[in-house]
């Protein structure tokens, strides 16, 4: 069970540890937000997770308890220290790595494990957009829950004609179907943060879609300048023939070389090659 905000308190005082914003630590204090997280996920003693920044290990015990083999990266020294005297040595199914989840996106998980994984955590907001992009570059998990602030999530999911339409929401809506989620009010965390939070959840597309690196860059760069036509951004940055195989779908769809990147659907972002 997670600790109370006292018993959390408590912890982090013994271990002389004060939690930090910029890591984005915010320790869950309530149970049954834990729970929902594992039933979203589906987890099962069967499976293979991932899980990003588990602090004080509250949602990493609750996946070992399912019956879960997990791989955790642990940015924190202090915590990185906490859970390798407390959890591991009686979890041999938990593999845990002290780094960024930057460098390791998917905790050291081993490629030949890779085929059929989750992810279940709880992201550092400052973070969660870079390593979503890392993930969604492949190998790509059957199914993610992620503890989120609502504003990140609201951009995943947002869609094309609004102004938290995206480059991270094309890449990620071409690989996943947004499922149910939950609403996370402030208080189910120690320290509160300022804002509410969202468990988003993501269950893979039966063909999901991964853009490669170049295709991902140009469309970033139309995106750094959402206010100028398409036409403008692109012009030299094509091959002709592509650019004109691209432009005759837009205006197939009621758009063209003026429209801007925010209007086009997710679709035909998918059909844009470099």
């Amino acid at each position: 069970m997670p600790l109370t905000p006292t018993g959390t308190r408590d912890l982090l005082a013994r271990l002389g540890h004060h939690p930090k914003r910029f890591l984005g630590q915010n320790f869950l204090v309530d149970g049954n937000i834990v729970r929902k997280s594992l039933e979203l996920a589906g987890i099962t003693a069967s499976d293979t997770v991932v899980e990003v920044g588990p602090g004080l290990g509250t949602l990493t015990s609750a996946l070992l308890e399912a019956g879960a083999e997990v791989w955790a990266v642990e940015k924190d020294r202090t915590l990185h220290a906490h859970l390798t005297e407390t959890l591991v040595p009686a979890q041999p199914r938990l593999h845990l790595l002290e780094g960024d989840a930057m460098d390791h996106p998917r905790a050291g998980l081993p490629p030949e494990r890779a085929a059929s994984f989750k992810v279940v955590a709880n992201l550092p907001y400052a973070i969660s957009t870079p390593w979503m992009d890392e993930i969604l570059s492949g190998p790509l998990p059957e199914r993610m829950v992620l503890m989120l602030q609502l504003e990140a999530a609201e951009r995943y999911v947002a869609g094309p004609g609004t102004k938290l339409f995206g480059a991270i929401s094309i890449f990620l809506q071409s690989a996943y179907a947004v499922e149910p989620g939950h609403r996370v009010p402030a208080s189910c965390f120690h320290p509160r943060p300022d804002i509410e939070s969202v468990l988003l959840n993501l269950g893979r597309l039966p063909e999901p879609f991964v853009f490669p690196a170049a295709t991902k860059a140009l469309i970033r760069a139309c995106f750094q300048q959402r206010r100028k036509q398409l036409g403008s951004i692109l012009r030299g940055k094509l091959a002709p023939e592509a650019a004109a195989r691209w432009f005759a779908r837009l205006e197939a769809a009621g758009l063209g070389p003026q429209a801007r990147a925010e209007q086009v659907p997710v679709a035909l972002w998918r059909d844009f090659t470099v």
